[in-house]
């Protein structure tokens, strides 16, 4: 397994991560012990979560319980600020929110501090000092090790580099957002800003919630029980006639080389010098192993420029 700093920082973290977003939803504890077990047999330190995944808090409950006694081989990557139940006072990046969030979110996880604890999406109610100066008490008070933001966007990032800079603060180290080959959008201004500013991409939906394994195939029948099959508008917004024209077309350049479209989905961002680690979900082992497996496939800048001209 290979490991990558995020951004400027002196935190690694292994090249695969695992998102546990199917926890407490697609999978149920067993199922969600033998994802992690065989992702700590094959080297994975970040476990990405978030306070609503699962439902109720369920997927940190789960992780928590799942990685004790291997607490400090790992790196646990936590959100906030979805709403977590009724009243204005249950969502969002506001110092209130914040402090009680993040004690939720240590005690269903079972810890005493949050490697990773990340924005999850902006909150245009909140001056981003606010936010900053609170998740930097985190830091200073030792609940939190190191923070970043999930969805932002470049000017977000970047006013928070400058504003984290003014009040010598806590900086992000980290960007989560979507990225995969079908859906490249940060590269055009989020990706100058982390690079610029020091931040690891940390990309979700690796695979396009599957489309990239080729599962799905042009007017056929979704495949029951996949993530696109009940997902409504991420289903019209993935399941285009381009996406299925580009897809014919990566498959092609996969089977040239002896590869599958996961390979190629993961070991394409793998090959990003920017990623630093990709979050892949995996709701059985085999699935873990087939991740890790193509993340070691490192693309030349041939093939890089062939890629890219097939998705661009």
């Amino acid at each position: 397994m290979e490991f990558r700093h995020l951004g400027r920082s002196g935190l690694e973290v292994s090249l695969v991560g695992l998102g546990c977003n199917n926890f407490g939803i697609r999978c149920d504890f067993e199922q969600s012990k033998a994802v992690v077990h065989r992702a700590l047999d094959l080297g994975i330190t970040l476990f990405d979560t978030a306070d609503v995944y699962g439902g109720g808090g369920r997927s940190e409950e789960f992780l928590g319980k799942i990685l004790k006694g291997h607490r400090e081989k790992v790196v646990i990557a936590t959100k906030f600020g979805m709403k977590m139940g009724e009243g204005p006072h249950r969502m969002g990046a506001s110092r209130k929110y914040i402090m009680q969030a993040v004690e939720d979110s240590l005690r269903r996880l079972d810890t005493d501090y949050i490697d990773l604890y990340q924005v999850h999406r902006p909150d245009p109610h909140t001056p981003i000092e606010e936010t900053l100066r609170a998740l930097d008490d985190l830091v200073r008070q030792g609940k939190v090790r190191y923070i970043g933001h999930s969805n932002f966007a470049a000017w977000q990032a970047t006013e928070a580099h400058f504003v984290a800079q003014r009040l010598n603060v806590t900086p992000f180290i980290s960007a989560q957002n979507e990225y995969n080959l079908l859906d490249r959008r940060i590269e055009a201004e989020l990706v100058p800003a982390c690079n610029a500013y020091g931040l690891s991409i940390l990309p979700y939906f690796p695979l396009a919630s599957g489309f990239l394994t080729g599962k799905y195939r042009k007017g056929e029948e979704l495949p029951a029980g996949t993530r696109l099959a009940n997902a409504g508008p991420m289903a019209a917004r993935v399941l285009t006639d381009r996406n299925f024209a580009i897809l014919e077309k990566l498959e092609a350049f996969a089977q040239a080389r002896g590869k599958g479209m996961v390979d190629l989905a993961i070991g394409w961002l793998a090959s990003q010098p920017h990623v630093g680690s990709v979050i892949a979900g995996a709701t059985r082992p085999e699935q873990v192993d087939q991740n890790v497996a193509a993340a070691e496939w490192r693309l030349t800048a041939e093939e890089l420029a062939e890629v890219d001209a097939i998705t661009r």
